[in-house]
C-alpha cells in the first residue's frame, strides 16, 4: 500500500520532494522541537494520482482518517464538535515555493454547532463569528467556485453601514448577520448549501486544494518560474492556533533578513487580532516587529531566538510565519525565502563572510539573470519633481509606466507593446497575469510580506507597497495623491522601489551602481562589493572564457571593461552602414572590373581605422571578425519605395534607374538562405580581398606601434568544405601579399562560423581546413528548424508557447534536444578530425543562462555574447563549472 499522509513528526526538510516545501520544512521544524501546531501532509503522490485519474486514490482516505484521529487525540479536541471544536487549516505546499499561486482554507470545521462551542471555549464570541465567516468567504470561492468580489461587497455593506475602515470594527452582531449572508449567497450562487459536516469540509477542501495545482495563475507561474506541470503539490492539514482572539494575540510574517536589499537584522510586519491571511493579503496595514516587541516582549524575545536558530539551521534567508495566540508563540511555516536580485547578492556574500556557507555555495545562490537585473539603471532623482506619495519600497529598481487599475487591462495594454503600472489597493493572487505584463506594482496597503511584495520579489518587479496616503478608486479608474492631485487610468507614472517614491510623469535615468562598478572597477556600496567578489570567485572556477560581441571601438572598449576575454564576433557588414553605403552602393552598380576595384579601394581605408582601433581595445586578446554576411541587397535602397520614387518622377534621376535595376537584379524570394555569407565571397570579385587586407593592415600598423594584435579571419555561412577551402585560399594569398609588402609576418587563424545543419553534420570534413569553429547559433536555430525568427514571434510563436509547444522560445533558450545535437556532434566530430580545434558560439545565446551550462557540458572553449551581458555570462560560465552538468537551474 502506498504511504500518501505523513505525520509532521515523521519528515524531514529532505522529504519536499514528496511532502511540498511547506510540508517538508513543518517535519524539520517539528523535529528540531520549534513550537509547531501538530498535523499532517498529504502527499504530492496522491496529488499526482488525483489529477491523473481523477479520483482520489482508494487507500487515501483510510490513511486521512488515522491521520485526523491522531491530531485528535494529540489536541485533546475532535473536528467540528459542539464543545471546544478542533479547527483545521487546509495549506497547498509545492516542492517549489509558489506564494499566493495555489489555495488555503483556514477554520476547517466550524458549523452552525460549533461555533457557538468555539466562543464559549475562548471567551470570545466575535472571534468565533469572525472564524466562521473567514471559513464562509474561503470554502465558498475555492471549493464551490463563488467569485470572491461578491463575498467583498456583503463584508464592504456592512464596514459602510457601521463606517469602520477594516474588520475589527465589526462586532459579534455585525459578523453573525454576515455568516447569514454569506450562506445565503452560496445558496443563491450555487444552488447548494455551505456543507455542515466538519469531515465532509475537510475533504472537499482537500480536493480544491489539489486542484488549484492546475489552477491558471499557479500554471502561469510555474511557466515563467520554470517549474515543471507533473510535480503537483501536497496539502498540509494543521490544527489552527488563532491570532484573531483579540489585541493579546495576533499574526506576522519575519524575515531574517531583508529580503528586498539584504541588510542584515530581522524584517516584518505584525498585525495584532488577525489570522495570518490578513498580512499576506495586505488588506489590513499591518505594523513593523517593534510593535509585537512593544505588546508582547517575552513573545517578541522568543521568536528572535527562533529566527537566528531557522537561518543557521537552513544557512539561509528565511521567511518565517507565526501566529500568537494569547501570549503563546506558534511558529506556523518557514520557507527559503524570496528575495530580490540586490538581496540575493548581498545575502550569499554576508552568509559566506560569516562561515555559514562555502564559497562555492555562495555562487551557486546568485545567478547572471540577477546580475543582469541589477546593471538596469534608476531613476535621476536629484532634479526631480516633488514625489507624488511615499510607500515602502518593496522590490528595488526603477519603472516608468502608464496607470492601469486591474489584471485584465494591463494585459491588455501590454500586449499592444505600452508599458504599465498596475496600482491596487492590494493585489490578490488574481492579479498575477496583470503583475507579469506590468514594469511596476503600486498598491495602497500592505508591507514588505504583502501578495504583491512576495510575488514582486519573485518576478524581480519594481513594488511600492503601503501607499497609504493615495486614495485608489479601482472603479472609478483613478487615484487621488495626498495633495489632491487625481491621476487618471493611463497617466504616465515612475516607480521607484529603491526609495519608495512615487512621481508623476516619466524621471531621467541613470547607471546604477553596479553597472558603474564594472565600468571602474571601483567597489562603492555592499551592493558591489558582493557582486564584486561573486564575479571574482566566478573567473577563478569557470573553464569557459567569455568573449563580446563587439563591432565598434567604444564597444569593444567597454566589452573588456566588462571582463571579455576577446571578441567573439566583430560583424564587418556594420562597417559598411551610414555614410559608407554609398560606396557599398558603387560597387554594386559598377559596369565592369576596374570601377569596382576602384569602389572596394575607396572601402579600405575607414575600414582598416575601424580594424586598428578594435584591436587597439582589444590588445592582447582575440579578435574574430567575421567576413562580409548578409546579402547585398541589404546596402541598396527598399525596393517599393525606390521604385515609388522612380514612377513618381518626370525625368527619373540615372543613378536612381540603375539602383533601381540592381534591386530588381538582386531580389530574393528569401534572401535569409540566397546569396550571402561565403556565397558573396565567392561570387563577388575583390570583397574579401579587400575585407582580409584592411585587417592584415590594421595587424601591422598595431604591431608597429607596439601592440600585440590577435585578429582571427571568420568565413560564414560555410555548407561544405569546398567553399571554405576556396575562401581560406583568397584569405591567404591577401595575407601573404600584405606581408610581402610590409615585411611583416602576419599570423591570423582562419575558421568558420557552424550556422547550418549540414556544416554541423560535415563538421569533420570541415574541421580538416578550419582553425576553429563558432557556432552561429540564431541561424542555425532558423534553419534546424525551417523557420524565419522575425515572422515566427510576430505570429504563431506566443500561440506556441501558450499550448507548450515551445517551453521557451528556441531563440532566447539553446533547443538542446535538436539544435543542441548538432552543436555537440560538431564538436566531437570536428576535434576528432582536428585535435586542438577551437569552438565557441557567438549566437546571443552565448548570454543566455540556462544556454551557457549546455555550452559548458559541450565543452566549447568560450562563449560570446553582446557586452552588456558579458557580467552575467562570465558568472554562469563559473556556476556552470560548480555543477559539472550541462543545467541551469533558474528558479
Amino acid at each position: 500500500m502506498n504511504q500518501y499522509v505523513y505525520a509532521f513528526e515523521d519528515g524531514n526538510r529532505e522529504m519536499a520532494g514528496l511532502l511540498g516545501g511547506k510540508g517538508a520544512n513543518l517535519a524539520e521544524m517539528t523535529r528540531v522541537g520549534l513550537p509547531v501546531p501538530p498535523g499532517f501532509t498529504v502527499t504530492t503522490e496522491a496529488c499526482r494520482a488525483l489529477l491523473n485519474a481523477g479520483a482520489e486514490p482508494p487507500e487515501l482516505g483510510g490513511q486521512v482518517a488515522r491521520a485526523l484521529a491522531a491530531l485528535e487525540r494529540a489536541m485533546g479536541r475532535s473536528l467540528g464538535t459542539a464543545d471546544d471544536p478542533l479547527l483545521l487549516s487546509v495549506r497547498s505546499g509545492g516542492r517549489y515555493s509558489m506564494p499566493g499561486m495555489m489555495e488555503t482554507i483556514l477554520d476547517v470545521g466550524l458549523s452552525d454547532v460549533s461555533v457557538s462551542g468555539l466562543a464559549k471555549a475562548h471567551g470570545n464570541e466575535r472571534f468565533a463569528w469572525d472564524s466562521y465567516r473567514r471559513l464562509l468567504q474561503m470554502f465558498g470561492r475555492t471549493v464551490m467556485g463563488v467569485e470572491g468580489e461578491v463575498f467583498e461587497r456583503v463584508l464592504g455593506a456592512h464596514k459602510a453601514a457601521r463606517r469602520v475602515a477594516d474588520d475589527t470594527g465589526l462586532d459579534a452582531r455585525d459578523l453573525a448577520l454576515v455568516v447569514e449572508e454569506f450562506k445565503e449567497l452560496i445558496l443563491r450562487e450555487t444552488g447548494e448549501e455551505f456543507p455542515q459536516d466538519p469531515v465532509e469540509q475537510l475533504h472537499r477542501a482537500l480536493r480544491a486544494v489539489f486542484a488549484s495545482w492546475n489552477g491558471e495563475r499557479a500554471r502561469l507561474y510555474r511557466g515563467r518560474e520554470h517549474i515543471p506541470d507533473g510535480l503537483g503539490t501536497a496539502v498540509n492539514i494543521q490544527a489552527m492556533v488563532f491570532g484573531n482572539l483579540g489585541p493579546g494575540s495576533g499574526t506576522g510574517v519575519a524575515f531574517t533578513r531583508d529580503p528586498a536589499t539584504g541588510s542584515p537584522g530581522v524584517y516584518g510586519d505584525y498585525l495584532p487580532d488577525a489570522q495570518g491571511e490578513d498580512v499576506v493579503a495586505g488588506a489590513r496595514d499591518s505594523a513593523t516587529l517593534g510593535e509585537l516587541r512593544r505588546l508582547d516582549p517575552r513573545a517578541y524575545a522568543e521568536l528572535m531566538g527562533h529566527l537566528r536558530m531557522l537561518e543557521r539551521h537552513y544557512r539561509d534567508l528565511c521567511d518565517v510565519e507565526f501566529t500568537v495566540e494569547r501570549g503563546k508563540l506558534w511558529i506556523l511555516q518557514t520557507r527559503i525565502g524570496k528575495r530580490t536580485a540586490e538581496a540575493a547578492f548581498r545575502i550569499a556574500h554576508d552568509l559566506h563572510a560569516e562561515g555559514l556557507i562555502e564559497e562555492r555555495e555562495a555562487l551557486a545562490r546568485v545567478s547572471g539573470a540577477e546580475l543582469t537585473r541589477l546593471m538596469f539603471p534608476r531613476f535621476e532623482t536629484g532634479s526631480a519633481p516633488a514625489p507624488l506619495a511615499e510607500g515602502i519600497p518593496a522590490s528595488p529598481g526603477a519603472a516608468v509606466g502608464g496607470v492601469v487599475f486591474d489584471s485584465a487591462e494591463a494585459v491588455r495594454r501590454s500586449a499592444a507593446g505600452e508599458k504599465v503600472v498596475l496600482v491596487r489597493r492590494e493585489t490578490t493572487p488574481d492579479d498575477f497575469p496583470g503583475m507579469i505584463a506590468a514594469q511596476a506594482v503600486l498598491t495602497g496597503r500592505g508591507g514588505k510580506t504583502s501578495h504583491a511584495a512576495v510575488v514582486a520579489r519573485g518576478m524581480g518587479k519594481v513594488c511600492v507597497c503601503g501607499a497609504e496616503s493615495l486614495t485608489i478608486d479601482e472603479q472609478g479608474r483613478r487615484f487621488t495623491g495626498p495633495d489632491g492631485t487625481v491621476v487618471l487610468e493611463g497617466t504616465t507614472i515612475s516607480v521607484d522601489g529603491t526609495t519608495g517614491l512615487v512621481y508623476i510623469g516619466e524621471l531621467p535615468l541613470t547607471a546604477s551602481d553596479v553597472a558603474q562598478y564594472l565600468d571602474t572597477g571601483r567597489s562603492t556600496s555592499p551592493l558591489t562589493e558582493a557582486v564584486a567578489g561573486a564575479l571574482s570567485l566566478a573567473d577563478s572556477g569557470r573553464r569557459l572564457e567569455v568573449r563580446a560581441n563587439a563591432d565598434t571601438p567604444d564597444d569593444a572598449a567597454r566589452a573588456r571593461r566588462y571582463g571579455a576575454q576577446g571578441i567573439g564576433l566583430c560583424r564587418t557588414e556594420h562597417m559598411f552602414l551610414g555614410e559608407r553605403r554609398v560606396l557599398v552602393e558603387r560597387m554594386i552598380l559598377a559596369r565592369d572590373d576596374e570601377e569596382r576595384r576602384r569602389a572596394l579601394a575607396e572601402l579600405l581605408p575607414p575600414q582598416r581605422q575601424d580594424f586598428t582601433r578594435i584591436l587597439e581595445a582589444m590588445d592582447g586578446l582575440p579578435v574574430t571578425i567575421r567576413l562580409l554576411d548578409p546579402p547585398l541587397h541589404e546596402f541598396l535602397p527598399d525596393r517599393t519605395e525606390l521604385s515609388v520614387r522612380v514612377a513618381s518622377t518626370a525625368t527619373p534621376d540615372a543613378y536612381d534607374l540603375r539602383l533601381l535595376e540592381a534591386v530588381e537584379r538582386m531580389h530574393e524570394q528569401n534572401p535569409m538562405l540566397g546569396l550571402r555569407g561565403v556565397r558573396l565571397g565567392l561570387v563577388v570579385p575583390g570583397l574579401v580581398a579587400v575585407q582580409v587586407r584592411a585587417v592584415a593592415e590594421a595587424v601591422v600598423r598595431r604591431l608597429r606601434a607596439g601592440g600585440d594584435p590577435k585578429a582571427e579571419i571568420m568565413v560564414p555561412l560555410v555548407a561544405t568544405v569546398e567553399e571554405f577551402r576556396l575562401v581560406r585560399t583568397e584569405v591567404e594569398r591577401v595575407l601573404a601579399e600584405v606581408g610581402t609588402e610590409t615585411g611583416t609576418t602576419i599570423h591570423c587563424p582562419i575558421g568558420t562560423m557552424i550556422e547550418l545543419p549540414r556544416a554541423a553534420l560535415t563538421a569533420g570534413r570541415i574541421a580538416e581546413a578550419a582553425d576553429f569553429f563558432s557556432f552561429g547559433t540564431n541561424d542555425l536555430t532558423q534553419t534546424a528548424w525551417g523557420l524565419s525568427r522575425d515572422d515566427a514571434e510576430a505570429s504563431f510563436f506566443p500561440a506556441y508557447l501558450a499550448q507548450g509547444v515551445f517551453p521557451v522560445s528556441p531563440f532566447e533558450t539553446m533547443d538542446r534536444e535538436g539544435v543542441g545535437r548538432l552543436v555537440t556532434l560538431a564538436v566531437e566530430e570536428g576535434r576528432a578530425a582536428h585535435p586542438g580545434l577551437t569552438t565557441g558560439v557567438c549566437g546571443e545565446h552565448g548570454g543566455d543562462p540556462d544556454s551557457i551550462h549546455f555550452f559548458h557540458g559541450a565543452g566549447l572553449d568560450y562563449v560570446s555574447c553582446s557586452p552588456f551581458r558579458v557580467p552575467s555570462a562570465r558568472l554562469e560560465a563559473g556556476r556552470a563549472a560548480l555543477t559539472g552538468e550541462a543545467d541551469a537551474d533558474t528558479r
